[in-house]
């Protein structure tokens, strides 16, 4: 069974192109505060911190920036 190398890159790509998008759509729902309705603060809370983990871990597994040239 031959695998081609890339895969397990793609499959992640995929994976946190997902991610972004139900990120943008819970923040787009609490912005227009859908969450608020019939939640404990707590859950609130909770989801809030459970995003900001998810986008905390999409940007440490995007690849550094280029360096850009100094001026001098």
């Amino acid at each position: 069974m031959n695998h081609h190398p890339d895969v397990h890159r793609y499959l992640h790509a995929a994976r946190a192109t997902d991610l972004h998008a139900q990120a943008h759509a819970w923040k787009v729902r609490w912005t227009a505060g859908a969450n608020h309705s019939g939640r404990s603060s707590m859950r609130v809370v909770r989801a809030r911190f459970g995003w900001l983990l998810v986008e905390t871990g999409l940007r440490l597994l995007q690849p550094p920036a280029p360096p850009r040239p100094t001026e001098g």
